[in-house]
């Protein structure tokens, strides 16, 4: 069966956790930041790589949502999945997970190719462009998550 791609491993450090005794939301955008590199990686534009493309991605946009409390020492685990992509433009949903295989928070982003000379919004090289179709192609047919395009706001 197709799965999201597992992208990276951690547990909750002692620093991340807050008075009310478990991760602080802003423990959470970090570990979130810390896929997106991985993740980076793991599509080909690693440091060697935007050194030589002088290509990199810039988070545009992210909506976090908080589904269950995360204590000191637990292990976490984020995977990907890929919702969307274009050529400058990649939509991916991570979801991060504790030992016991609960989902603890998810990331839904928008990231933008960045060329590092002018600064400004490119399209991916090559390498990566095949690199994420190749992996848009294969979570075409995952279900779309739960969390995936919400709205913050208060429903009448």
């Amino acid at each position: 069966m197709l799965e999201p791609v597992s992208i990276y491993e951690d547990q909750v450090h002692k620093e991340w956790v807050d008075y009310n005794g478990h991760m602080n939301d802003a423990a959470y955008a970090i570990v979130f930041s810390h896929a997106v590199d991985h993740f980076m990686a793991y599509i080909g534009l690693d440091e060697q790589a935007r050194e030589m493309h002088r290509n990199t991605i810039f988070t545009l946009e992210t909506h976090l949502c908080y589904l269950k409390e995360a204590h000191e020492n637990e292990e976490i685990y984020v995977s990907v999945q890929l919702l969307d992509a274009d050529a400058k433009r990649i939509h991916p949903f991570f979801v991060m997970k504790n030992q016991n295989d609960q989902i603890v928070a998810t990331s839904e982003q928008m990231l933008m190719g960045i060329d590092m000379e002018a600064g400004r919004p490119a399209p991916f090289p090559e390498p990566i462009v095949q690199k994420v179709a190749d992996l848009q192609k294969a979570h075409h047919s995952l279900e779309k998550p739960k969390q995936a395009g919400r709205q913050i706001g208060i429903k009448r």
